[in-house]
């Protein structure tokens, strides 16, 4: 009797710590953003910096499946205004937030944090099969897009360029990218009116394939997924001519035209929503990377930003 009890008591024993064991892998796991999570993080905004939370997100949701992440593309200003209606979670920007727009965000009770993802270097691109354009100077970009400037072809910008009519594609006014590039190259003044516009990158890049006579403007990373289709033009922004690429764009060299990228978080959302605090955490983690990667193709920040947003990340959250 005494041995059927002592293995009756060996067996329970084992059966208690195998299933400490499996709790233990449990616990680990869901620390690890392994599953526990679940619910809807909702986030809309830039174009420019949706290919980063795009793969954000996708990464995100294949180790927290039963969390849904889904990103759309109203645009920057699109974004914030969603975002000031009480409707996001999260706000991807390529531009800082307005002071018209902190105002009505306060006045709905919207409380708020910037987060810097990565910096992009708006790119000026004109169809591979232009020969002629070697550079453009800030001023001939202001004179080109200017509603004012009354240039019809590339031969009024110089005489050596051909008489031949330019068609011009642009952001969308919903853009960051249109906004950023309303102040830094047209100094807030009336873009011309025979621009085709629109919120949809991809759309400006088949504009621009589709005529050797185009131009148009978008952010760095669209240009290095179509560099086979487009080409940038070169930026002399009073220092002589500079290429878009990583090196320029980080050091500001590529100016004006060089920027950063926001995501903008409701906190509320982060204190009372674990899903967004861990969503946004890994945001941070892994942006970098992601941004800097050969798909997508913008310039990472040095790694003790991310490290800092990271600690104001975790004291909004009260961590």
């Amino acid at each position: 009797m005494k041995k059927m009890k002592s293995v009756y008591l060996l067996a329970v024993m084992s059966l208690i710590l195998v299933f400490a064991a499996a709790c233990g892998n449990k616990s680990e796991e869901g620390a690890a953003g392994g599953g526990d999570l679940s619910g809807k993080i909702k986030i809309d905004g830039s174009s420019t910096v949706f290919p980063i939370m795009e793969a954000v997100s996708e990464e995100f949701q294949a180790a927290n499946p039963d969390v849904q992440a889904p990103v759309g593309v109203s645009g920057s200003g699109g974004g914030f205004e969603k975002f000031i209606r009480g409707e996001l979670d999260l706000a991807n920007a390529s531009r800082p937030i307005k002071d018209e727009e902190k105002t009505a965000a306060t006045e709905k009770g919207i409380e708020f944090t910037e987060f810097e993802l990565a910096k992009d270097g708006l790119s000026v691109v004109v169809s591979k099969e232009n020969d002629f354009i070697d550079h453009l100077t800030v001023e001939e970009l202001q004179k080109m897009w200017l509603e004012e400037g009354k240039v019809k072809t590339w031969k009024d910008i110089r005489p050596e360029w051909p008489a031949k009519k330019i068609e011009f594609f642009s952001p969308g006014t919903d853009s960051g990218t249109y906004d950023y590039w309303n102040e830094a190259i047209l100094d807030e003044k009336p873009m011309r009116r025979d621009a085709q516009l629109s919120e949809d990158d991809n759309v400006l890049v088949q504009g621009v394939t589709g005529s050797e006579n185009a131009i148009g403007f978008f952010g760095y990373a669209y240009y290095q997924a179509n560099k086979d289709k487009v080409k940038a033009v070169p930026i002399d922004g009073g220092n002589g001519p500079v290429e878009p690429n990583a090196e320029t764009i980080e050091s500001g060299e590529y100016a004006p035209l060089s920027r950063p990228l926001y995501t903008y978080v409701n906190n509320k959302s982060v204190k009372e929503n674990e899903a967004v605090y861990e969503y946004l955490k890994f945001t941070l983690e892994n942006a970098g990377e992601l941004a800097s990667s050969d798909t997508i193709g913008y310039v990472s920040l040095p790694k003790e930003k991310y490290e800092e947003q990271l600690k104001k990340l975790d004291e909004l959250a009260g961590k």
